[in-house]
Order: C-alpha cells, then sequence, then structure tokens
C-alpha cells in the first residue's frame, strides 16, 4: 500500500528510523544483483533514517541532498520507501544510485528550478522511480525536468517520467542505458539526447509529448552511435510548428551511426523516423502506423543509409530519400511495405504527398511493395537531381503514376527494370520535368531518354 510520509506523526518517524537504524548493522555487501522486482538493499541508505520523507521545505531537501552524497562516498545504493517525496533542485554527484519501490516511490517536483540535475559524474543510476513534473515552471537555464551533463554510464531503468514543462529528460554527453521507462506528457520532448557518446534507449514507451519523441541531436555533424530499439512512440504534437523540425517520433540531427530498429511509432504529428544529417544510419524492422508527414525521411547532408523491412501504414508519404542537391546521397531502401497514404499533408509542399518511396542520388530501391500511394508509387528524381537510382523488383498496386521518374535538363541516370505496375490509373512509368509530365508510357519503350533503363516491367 502506498505511504505519504508527509502525513506520518513524530512517533512514526522515529519508529521507522530506529528500525531503518538496526538494519544498518547488515554487512554492506549485495549477495545478489539487484533487480527492478525485488531489490536486494542490505548495506543502503534509506530515506526514514534521514528524516528524507517528503515535506517540501529545504530542510527535507537538505536532508535528502545530504544522504545522497553520503551513499555516493560510501558507494552504497539510497534506497526510498513507498511514499510520495516532494522536492527540487537536488544535485546529484558521481556514483548516486537512487532506488525506489516501482510504481509507490513518487518524487514529486515543487517547482523552484529543476528536479534533478549532474555534471562530469562517471556513474548516475535511478531505478524504480515515479517522478512527476506536475507541470510547474522549470527555470531558463533548466533544459528538461532530468538534466544530466557529462555521465559516462546513465542507468535509468523501470522509470515513469510525466508532466515536465520542457523536456522529461535532457541528456548532453551522456553515455549509458534508458531502459524499460515510460515517459509521458512533456511538453517538448522525452528524451533530448545531445553529443551522446554510446547511449541506449531501449524498450521504453514515450507518448503524449508536446514537440518530439526521442531525439539524438549534435551540436555538429561526427560519429554518435547511439542505438534506438524496442520502443513504442505514440502521440507526439508539434505544437511549435515548422516543416518537420517538430512533430517527430524518433528524430536523428547530425549524428552518424545512428541505429533504429524494431520501434512501434504511432500517430506523431509528421514523422515517425526522420534522419536529417545523419550518414551511416540504420532504420530497420520499425512499425510506422499514422504519421502526418512521410513516415521516414532521410535528407540533407547524409551518405550512407539502410532502410530495410519497415512497415508503414498510414502517412503523406511512405519513405523519402532527399536532398541530393545539399549532398544527401548513398541509400539502400529494401524490403518495405507501404499502403494507405494521403495527399493531405501538413503543410504546402512543392512536390505533393501521397507518395510511396521517393529517392534521388546513389540509391538502391529493390523489393518493396506500395499499395494505395495516390500521386505517385515511385518518384525517382527531382528535377536535375537524379543520379544512379536503381529500381528493381517492387511491386506497386493502385497509384495514378507507378513510377515518376525525372527527365529534366541535367538529370542523371536510372535502371527501373523487373518491378510489377498493377492498376495505374494514367501510366506505370512516366517521364517528368519537375511535378510536370512529359512523356507516355516508359514502361516498354523508353529509347528517347539515353540515360535511363526501362525494361521487364509487368503491368496489369
Amino acid at each position: 500500500m502506498k505511504r505519504d510520509f508527509s502525513k506520518l506523526t513524530r512517533r512514526d518517524i522515529f519508529g521507522l528510523a530506529a528500525a531503518s537504524t538496526a538494519a544498518m548493522t547488515a554487512p554492506r555487501a549485495f549477495a545478489a544483483p539487484l533487480t527492478a522486482e525485488q531489490p536486494d538493499l542490505r548495506g543502503s541508505i534509506d530515506a526514514v533514517q534521514y528524516r528524507a520523507s517528503p515535506e517540501s521545505d529545504d530542510r527535507k531537501n537538505r536532508n535528502l541532498q545530504q544522504m545522497i552524497e553520503k551513499a555516493a562516498r560510501e558507494n552504497v545504493p539510497v534506497f526510498l520507501p513507498a511514499g510520495t517525496y516532494r522536492i527540487s533542485n537536488l544535485t546529484l554527484p558521481d556514483n548516486t544510485r537512487i532506488i525506489g519501490v516501482p510504481g509507490a516511490t513518487r518524487i514529486v517536483y515543487t517547482g523552484e528550478g529543476y528536479l534533478f540535475a549532474a555534471e562530469n559524474a562517471g556513474r548516475i543510476e535511478l531505478s524504480n522511480l515515479v517522478i512527476d513534473g506536475s507541470n510547474r515552471w522549470l527555470a531558463d537555464y533548466a533544459g528538461g525536468l532530468i538534466q544530466f551533463t557529462g555521465v559516462g554510464e546513465l542507468l535509468i531503468d523501470n522509470c515513469e517520467i510525466g508532466g515536465s514543462r520542457k523536456h522529461a529528460l535532457q541528456l548532453e554527453r551522456c553515455g549509458g542505458r534508458i531502459e524499460r521507462s515510460r515517459i509521458f506528457g512533456a511538453e517538448q520532448s522525452g528524451i533530448y539526447a545531445v553529443e551522446s557518446t554510446g547511449l541506449s534507449v531501449t524498450d521504453n514507451t514515450v507518448s503524449e509529448c508536446g514537440n518530439g519523441g526521442i531525439l539524438v541531436h549534435r551540436w555538429k555533424k561526427a560519429e554518435d552511435g547511439t542505438i534506438v530499439s524496442g520502443n513504442r512512440v505514440s502521440n507526439i504534437r508539434a505544437n511549435d510548428g515548422g516543416t518537420g523540425e517538430n512533430g517527430n517520433g524518433i528524430n536523428i540531427f547530425r549524428a552518424d551511426g545512428v541505429t533504429v530498429t524494431n520501434n512501434q511509432i504511432s500517430d506523431c504529428a509528421f514523422t515517425a523516423i526522420r534522419a536529417n544529417s545523419g550518414s551511416n544510419v540504420l532504420i530497420s524492422n520499425n512499425q510506422c502506423r499514422r504519421s502526418g508527414e512521410t513516415a521516414i525521411y532521410v535528407e540533407f547532408e547524409f551518405v550512407g543509409a539502410v532502410v530495410s523491412g519497415n512497415m508503414i501504414d498510414g502517412a503523406a508519404n511512405g519513405i523519402s530519400i532527399a536532398n541530393f542537391d545539399q549532398g544527401g546521397r548513398l541509400a539502400s531502401v529494401t524490403g518495405n511495405v507501404i499502403r494507405n497514404l494521403t495527399l493531405k499533408g501538413p503543410y504546402k509542399h512543392e512536390v505533393g504527398f501521397g507518395i510511396g518511396i521517393a529517392a534521388e542520388a546513389d540509391t538502391l530501391v529493390s523489393g518493396n511493395v506500395i499499395e494505395d500511394a495516390p500521386r505517385w508509387g515511385l518518384q525517382i528524381g527531382w528535377g536535375p537531381y537524379l543520379r544512379n537510382v536503381v529500381v528493381s523488383g517492387n511491386v506497386v498496386r493502385k497509384s495514378p503514376v507507378g513510377c515518376a521518374v525525372s527527365v529534366a535538363e541535367g538529370a542523371g541516370s536510372a535502371v527501373i527494370t523487373d518491378n510489377i505496375f498493377q492498376e495505374m490509373g494514367k501510366g506505370a512509368v512516366m517521364g517528368f520535368e519537375w511535378d510536370k509530365p512529359v512523356s507516355d508510357e516508359l514502361a516498354a519503350d523508353s529509347s528517347r531518354y539515353k540515360q535511363l533503363t526501362i525494361e521487364r516491367n509487368r503491368t496489369s
């Protein structure tokens, strides 16, 4: 049963303190590893011993701060019993480990600046805590309810973090793991990780955030290596508007070598997975449902991307490999299933919406299945921005145009072979100058365009 320590009598507190002091005579060693279900806390420091039960005054904050610092020095965890702790502005030293009772230890932010912060620490651990920002004001210098900078090994496990007026978690130059946690109701993003150093974000639920779900960013383009896997991300809004900087479930910006796999992403105002200027990204085996704009976007200054095995159901566009004009090139788009697209997007776009897969430069598009793309099943190139695209072995059904390939002045080469086009309204393969059709059906004869090889496609 949950217990609110703010209602304890003086006699209750002294009784609990005596029991905790007796327990502290046990040897300070762990008999078994900590688990979320039944933590072995022999040798831990108990909050009751320090009268750190949670009235929201400076004395209680100081007690908890002193307890955390003592535990860190002695290399033992802090155990917070079930109850509600009303605190703010705690600075966590190196070697902090705070452990609660899953679902029953509640830490409520009282609104005087920030909740937790740490800087230049080797290791910080938070486990089995419910952390409530109460939608209270955060200081101008606080980017998030929880803000860590330069933490080499961060572990946030089996926590619930909600109600932040900014980011729920803001991490800069941090490594470690965020796992098995529920993060929700942030006015900015659930997790904002910048300049990460070997970070893994796995098996979390991130939902109901105002501008983003999981953000993996860098100040300057460089190797990052973050792994984002097995998360459920849903109901991400774009409260601050824009044309794609907000409203994304998983957003990669200038971060190279990022892996995004096996995530369930739904109901994002813009994009389920958006990689902007991130090279060598791997985006595979994700479920992307009901995206407001392009479900998977790889754009701007990237070199190297693999987009494979994803399921996309409901979006304005399916997959876009774009911005050859700004150096975006070199990708493989294989084995994806894309269906139920719409012509309606969140802003006016020069190309328009309703496109299954778009690619521009040095890209293989193979083995994909596209159904119900209401503009074009495939868009190959845009104006002069086309070079070395191979389109082979795809199935496209129920589109006005199966494959719109650029034949504008300056457009480069493309190979379009061995595809199946069924129920095309206007044509299976047609040449376009920008958004204007300039050819008849090319599926059987592309001889007028020497830069194109189009053969062995089946239409019905």
